[in-house]
Order: structure tokens, then sequence, then C-alpha cells
């Protein structure tokens, strides 16, 4: 059995290998081509590093797995983030990896980065269809803030959710990928 991934900072060297990984996580749901323009902007993981700060979570031999970007108050990236808030923002697990409880150590890796930093509340938005991620964050604690759901384009409805730091349900900061997944309901017909 190999060791539990781990959350650290991206490292320059990594970045394309970065924002590769997000294009492909994003692909996979099958609600984008490479022609979409937002791909642009999901494979620019050095620019979005200038503003914001990009983890990721790798396996013992230091394969990327997933990544998510984190923003400050103030960031130039944010989208539904006000004073006092922590955003984060395009939250990606590989193909490959999902169902292992990537998106929720990423996500869990946030809220501890936002309790140092007296963060008021953790918010993000998030596609309509994102069903799975929606079971996460509402698992995680996560609830709905409709009066900031948006349209960045037409046809394109984003929902927001929040959560205070210190009010994560589920098993802490502790927890090992097989609880992430058995925490958020995302099993799947090959991890029953």
């Amino acid at each position: 059995m190999s060791a539990q991934p781990t959350v650290r900072s991206a490292r320059y060297d990594e970045l394309d290998a970065v924002g590769e990984l997000t294009v492909q996580a994003y692909l996979a749901d099958g609600r984008m081509d490479r022609a979409d323009p937002y791909v642009t902007q999901l494979r620019d993981a050095a620019g979005r590093a200038r503003d914001a700060e990009l983890l990721v979570a790798a396996d013992d031999t230091d394969r990327l797995l997933g990544t998510v970007t984190v923003c400050e108050p103030g960031s130039p990236l944010h989208e539904v983030s006000q004073p006092g808030e922590l955003e984060f923002r395009m939250l990606a697990v590989t193909p490959a990896a999902r169902g292992r409880g990537i998106g929720g150590l990423l996500t869990r890796a946030v809220l501890d980065r936002a309790a140092q930093r007296g963060a008021r509340r953790v918010v993000l938005s998030s596609s309509e269809w994102m069903h799975a991620a929606h079971r996460l964050y509402t698992r995680l604690g996560f609830s709905r803030l409709p009066e900031r759901d948006w349209r960045p384009v037409p046809g394109l409805q984003l929902i927001a959710f929040g959560l205070a730091p210190g009010q994560l349900t589920g098993s802490g900061e502790s927890s090992t990928p097989e609880q992430c997944v058995r925490e958020s309901g995302w099993l799947t017909g090959r991890d029953q």
C-alpha cells in the first residue's frame, strides 16, 4: 500500500504540469473541449501563481494527483469572496486519481490555510453541473450562498458555497484519502 498523498505548495518547475493537470481534469468532465476559451486560463498555472497560491496533492513518488488555486483577500483572481474571506478555485483531480479522496484533502488544506491566516470564511463558486464536488462541499459542512451565484458568461451558471474555518464536519485535518472518499459520497463502482 502506498503512503498517503501529501498536499504542498506547487513548485515553480512544475507549474506547466499543474496547468495541464487542471485542463485534463476539466476536459474529462465532458462539459468543454480544447477550443473553449476557459482552457487558456486553466492552463496558465504560472499566471495564477503570481496572484494566488497553488497547492498540489502528490503521491509518494511526487506524481501530481490534484491541484487547487487559493486566492487571498484582494487577489485579482477572486470571484465571489468579500473582505476577510479566502476563496479557492479550479479544484482539479487527475481522472486516474478520482474517487481516492484527493479533492477532500485539497479542500481541507485550503481550510487549514484559512484558519492559519485568520480568514472568517472560505468561499468558492462551482458550475451547477459539478454534483460530485457539491456533495463533497456539503459533507465537509459548506453551505450554499445563493446571493453570490453568478454567470461569468451567458449559459454558464456558477453557484457559491461558504464555510467558516473551524466549522469543518467529518474527521478533520488528519483524514486519510479513504476517509475523505467515504465522507464525500464519491464512491464509484471501482471503489465499492
